[in-house]
């Protein structure tokens, strides 16, 4: 650890204004979790499971990793709770280069064409309602991308209101198929299955696709210079957060399996659609559909929001390319105005040129070694920070920090071994980011 007293320190005083609330922070905790995933993903975690409790199973095994993650990087987030996150965790527990990887990969590459990826969705979705050609989507996916960039410079306060709107609207069709699922008296899904049928391999696949659905609450911690007394409230809502969403997804997928046959939703690519229908009539595509939509706009607007705050922290540090841009706070709405410009900037040229599946796929190895790093900084800070009365700690330590390496770690042997020519050239671009941070430091010298 670089710098001990660095992390016992609280958010430097960077101008921005401490406007988000528990509520907010919450919405984009499970904002940024739901998103398409879990109307897509049921079929395929089932078809690996082999059976609907196997994937009940998968889906409660993939939630208990994710939460002892999260449960662990909570506590690092108590004790370090400065804006950027996850990227200023790491140069505080791993020295300075580390820090700089992760915060070159997330502001230039994973951050905004996440964002793309989620701005074309918004758009491919909406032609249910409204036909378009590929142009005519590029164009919506701009204007709600330039229309969630003008709510969140105008104030975050804003972000934070749709963050809140959009997360509620996307619970809807969700609360509609659990509710409509559970009390159907007919179960197709668990009929004529055996109860355990699948093997370690299909069953590590299918914990493999529910931790896809789990991503995206790490965004959080990358608002901590917002949140006011963010010691006490990160660690609360990542916990409620993470929780909620096990929950949801759990009865979710109860209530698929009560809706349609084993075979059909194993083959399905929209499953949640073909259980809304055949819950709620011919209009339940329509409400599935519409109900992606705003959950797609809910982690639009999260994902935005969040990543601007990664460039603004590094360029406050003075290590980034034009440090003095990124770093500046629009002196009316006290929002990181520079760097939300400059992540949409990047997400308009992803989306234009079609690149954006390719680089979050080539990208997902090497985050996910940082997020390793991430959860395994917890035993660094127990050996070189203090323990303080009243601060978070993470609960049966070191149990669950163990439970979420593991999980990282089989991500990261999952991904190598299925795509080890994408897993090394993520580690290429990372790499890109070395000259790049050793030029900042000699100009800065």
């Amino acid at each position: 650890m670089s710098n001990t007293s660095k992390a016992s320190s609280g958010p430097s005083g960077n101008g921005l204004k401490k406007s988000v609330t528990f509520l907010e922070a919450m919405a984009i905790v499970v904002g940024m979790i739901i998103g398409s995933g879990i109307f897509l993903k049921p079929g395929i975690v089932l078809a690996s499971a082999g059976s609907p409790w196997m994937s009940i199973l998968a889906w409660v095994t993939g939630g208990i990793i994710t939460l002892a993650s999260a449960l662990s990087v909570a506590e690092i987030a108590a004790t370090i709770p400065k804006a950027g996150g996850l990227y200023a965790y790491l140069e505080d527990l791993y020295g300075e280069v580390v820090g700089f990887l992760l915060g070159w990969v997330q502001a230039v590459i994973s951050y905004p064409a996440s964002v793309a990826a989620l701005a074309i969705a918004f758009a491919s979705y909406s032609g249910y309602f409204l036909p378009m050609n590929g142009i005519q989507q590029k164009l919506l996916a701009i204007g709600i991308l330039l229309f969630i960039l003008l709510m969140n410079v105008i104030s975050t306060k804003y972000g934070g209101i749709i963050q809140l709107v959009a997360t509620a609207g996307k619970l809807i069709p969700v609360v509609g198929i659990v509710a409509f699922g559970l009390i159907s008296g007919t179960q197709p899904g668990f009929a004529g299955v055996s109860g355990l049928t699948a093997g370690a391999a299909g069953f590590g696949a299918a914990i493999l696709g529910t931790l896809w659905a789990y991503d995206g609450w790490i965004g959080v911690t990358n608002m901590a210079g917002e949140m006011k007394n963010p010691a006490k409230t990160l660690p609360k809502v990542i916990l409620i957060g993470v929780s909620f969403v096990i929950v949801v997804y759990v009865l979710f997928n109860l209530a698929i399996f009560r809706a349609l046959p084993f075979e059909q939703i194993v083959s399905s690519p929209t499953p949640g659609a073909d259980a809304a229908q055949a819950l709620l009539g011919s209009g339940g595509g329509a409400f599935i559909t519409a109900g992606i939509i705003v959950s797609v706009l809910g982690a639009l607007n999260g994902y935005l929001m969040t990543a601007a705050r990664v460039p603004q922290a590094m360029g406050e540090r003075g290590i980034a390319p034009f440090s003095g841009f990124l770093k500046r706070i629009h002196p009316r709405f006290g929002t990181p105005a520079n760097a939300l410009m400059f992540q949409a900037a990047l997400a308009i040229i992803y989306i234009f040129s079609g690149t954006f599946n390719t680089l979050t796929d080539l990208l997902v190895f090497v985050l996910w070694i940082f997020f390793t790093a991430g959860v395994f900084g917890v035993f660094i800070l127990r050996r070189t920070v203090a323990p303080s009365s009243g601060r978070y700690r993470v609960p049966l330590y070191p149990i669950t920090p163990i439970i979420g390496i593991a999980g990282g770690l089989y991500i990261l042997g999952s991904t190598l071994m299925d795509s080890p020519g994408r897993s090394l050239i993520g580690i290429g671009i990372t790499l890109v980011g070395l000259p790049v941070f050793y030029y900042m430091k000699k100009k800065g010298r």
